[in-house]
This record gives C-alpha cells, sequence and structure tokens, in this order.
C-alpha cells in the first residue's frame, strides 16, 4: 500500500518501509534525500552501484548481496563500506527500486 512523503520538496509515493513505489518519480534529488537519511553522501562510487541496480532492476534480475559483490562493479567489502547499514537494503532504496526479496 502506497502513502505519500514529501523528499527533496516532491510528493513521492513509498510504501510503508519508505521504498518508492513508482520508479518513474525517481531522480538525483530523491537519491540524494534518502542518502542524507541514511546518513550517506553520495560519492562517484555510489553512482556506479546505483545504476548498476537499477539497471539490474530493469532486465528484472533477482538482486542479492552474493550477486552484487560478484557483479564486477564492487566488491562485497567495498559494498558494505559504502553501504554500512544494510548495504542492499539501504543502496536499492536509495536508487528507488524495490526491496530485495533477499532482504529480510
Amino acid at each position: 500500500m502506497s502513502q505519500l512523503k514529501e523528499i527533496s520538496g516532491k510528493n513521492i509515493a513509498v510504501n510503508e518501509e519508505g521504498y518508492l513505489t513508482d520508479f518513474s518519480q525517481w531522480d538525483k534529488s530523491i537519491a540524494e534525500a534518502l542518502a542524507k537519511e541514511a546518513n550517506l553522501e553520495l560519492s562517484p562510487r555510489h553512482w556506479d552501484v546505483i545504476s548498476y541496480l537499477q539497471s539490474e532492476h530493469q532486465k528484472e534480475v533477482a538482486l542479492n548481496i552474493r550477486k552484487v559483490g560478484n557483479s564486477g562493479v564492487v566488491s562485497i567489502k567495498e559494498f558494505y563500506t559504502l553501504f554500512p547499514q544494510g548495504p542492499l537494503k539501504t543502496a536499492t532504496k536509495i536508487a528507488g527500486i524495490p526491496k530485495p526479496a533477499s532482504c529480510i
């Protein structure tokens, strides 16, 4: 069930966990605001991971930590360094895509 949340001055549809329910509403300002909520400042490496996650989501590829860590984009160790508080959950939320089924 969607609800509206003001993010970066825009009313954005999110689910009860704060994940966007309409990817077409996502833009970089939304990502920056969600990153700030997670106490992160996005670097070029963060953007590399976000782009990869969005690309895989568009291909309807199921995401999990191991797949991302073996992607050639980011190692598991760096993924945890970039997104220390639950890398896959945090990164997918910032990327504007649904929480992966592999995340509890």
